[in-house]
This record gives structure tokens, sequence and C-alpha cells, in this order.
């Protein structure tokens, strides 16, 4: 089988899996996500610690604290990262649980035009013009939904902005996936545990049953393992192709949402959604065209 067939399986399979993660989310919706968040935490740092066990990375693991031990700047970046993405997970299982997936699934939509903003701000990376236009059309969308929805979506934008943000760190750390996200699990693996023994004794009768523990200790592996094969499939396709296909995640979320937790999508949802999609194709078609353009003054 050749790599990029290979690249693609694994990539489809991070980006199934993330899409239909709700559905674990639902089965412990009568748990706060506050334990959910923090039985998540733990579990994918023992996980993590389990796989790098298997692939004799842990000697990797050691240096890699070691070294963070002594570059106090990227210690701490990866304390800003791990605080992001506990912040990106809490809020999503909260959306979950609490029948807001359109709106989740819509921060996801939004989150590749903010990655681009902020590699612009930041990092001061070139815009071309029609990615402008695609930013203007987002900006509307959201715009739009406020007006007609009568409320602005806070949802969308803090998981759009908090894993756009998460993604800046990571590229700034430049660390293994795997490695760092044991990392980052270490980091606030404390007060997860510090959560549970509080939130321990409030717990009774059949939300503390087997069923429950055992969804709560999976929720580690269900973390890790979209994450492992999107690691693997980056390696093997382009990050064009990758781009393309992170969309699967959210229409997913979406398609769930609406047709099979009967969620509501109004004019308003239609406006945004239609807005970010229109956005969406500008700016991959205008990048995918400018790096063709450029590949071939470059020949």
């Amino acid at each position: 089988m050749e790599n990029r067939t290979i690249g693609v399986i694994y990539a489809l399979s991070a980006y199934v899996l993330w899409g239909i993660l709700p559905l674990y989310w639902k089965l412990l919706q009568h748990i706060g996500a506050e334990e959910i968040l923090s039985y998540r935490i733990v579990t994918s740092f023992l996980f993590m610690i389990a796989l790098l066990l298997i692939q004799k990375s842990w000697s990797t693991f050691l240096h890699t604290c070691q070294w963070l031990w002594r570059e106090k700047k990227r210690a701490a970046a990866f304390v800003t990262a791990a605080v992001l993405i506990s912040m990106n997970w809490f809020i999503y299982i909260w959306a979950v649980n609490h029948d807001h997936m359109v709106e989740a699934s819509l921060g996801y939509y939004m989150n590749p035009l903010l990655n681009v903003l902020l590699g612009v701000i930041v990092l001061k990376e070139r815009l071309y013009k029609w990615q402008v236009v695609s930013f203007i059309l987002a900006a509307f969308g959201v715009v739009l939904m406020t007006i007609e929805y009568g409320k602005f979506p806070w949802i969308a934008l803090s998981l759009a902005c908090s894993f756009a943000l998460y993604s800046l760190v990571k590229k700034v750390i430049k660390v293994d996936a795997t490695i760092g996200l044991t990392v980052e699990t270490m980091l606030v693996t404390p007060f997860a545990l510090a959560w549970i023994v509080h939130s321990f004794s409030e717990w009774s009768g059949p939300s503390f049953s087997l069923m429950t523990m055992l969804l709560l200790v999976g929720a580690g592996p269900a973390t890790a393992l979209p994450l492992l094969y999107f690691s693997k499939g980056a390696q093997h396709i382009s990050l064009t192709l990758l781009g393309f296909l992170q969309y699967i995640s959210p229409t997913l979320s979406l398609l769930l949402g609406v047709f099979l937790f009967h969620e509501p999508f109004t004019n308003a949802h239609m406006y945004a959604f239609s807005c970010i999609w229109t956005a969406l194709l500008l700016f991959s078609l205008s990048s995918t065209w400018e790096k063709r353009k450029e590949k071939s003054l470059n020949m």
C-alpha cells in the first residue's frame, strides 16, 4: 500500500473519530463536565505513559522534561498549551451535553480561519487577497448569527479561539505530538486529581455504576487515539489534503446534532453556516491556487 493511501486512511480515521466523539460524551451526560474533564485528563495521561513505554520513548519523554526544567520559557509555553487544551475540552464536553453540538461544530469550521489569522498577526505570515475576503465573510456570518439568533455565539468562538491559540503555541514548541500530549496532561493531572477527590464523595446511585467508570476510564484512549492517527496521517499526506479532510469532523458533529439529537437549525444558523462554508471554500481554493502558482514560479 502506498504511503499516501496509508496517510489518507490514518487521517480519515482521526477525523471520523473526532466527529463521532460527541456520542461518547453523551453517554456520560448524567455527570458534570468538570468530572468528565478530570477523568479525561488523568486517563489520557496514564494512556500516554503506557504508550511511551510500548514505543520505547520513555527516555525521550524524560529528556524533554529535563529540557523544560532548564528552559523556563518553553515550560511556560507548555503550561499555556495545557491550559488551552483543557479549556477547549471542557467547553466542548459542556456544549455537547447541553445540546449545543450545532454551535460547537460552527466553532471548528471557524478554527482554520483563526489559525491563519493568528499566523498573520503573530508569525507575520502572508495573507492572500481572497483569504482576506474569506475572513470578512466569516466575520459577517458571526454578526448575522448574533443579530438573527439574538445571542452571541460564545461557544463557537471560545472553541475556535482556544484551539487556534493552542495550535499556535504547539507550532512554537515544536515537540513530537505523543510527547507533547503526555507533558500537557501531566501538567494538569494534579488539578484533575484534586477535583476527582473533591467530587468523589458527592457521587452516589446510578451515576457511579460500573459502566460509568468504564466510560470514564475509556476517555483516555478516546482522546489519544485520534491524535495518534492524525500524527501518522500528517507524515504521509500534504497539508493541503489534510486541510480539506479536517472539515469531516465538524460536519459529522453537525449532522449528529441536527438529525440524531434534534437540535434546532434555524435561519440564523443557516445564514452563519452559509457564510462560513463559503469563506472556507474561498480560503481553501485560494490557498491551493497560490501554492501552485508559487511552485510553478520556482520551477
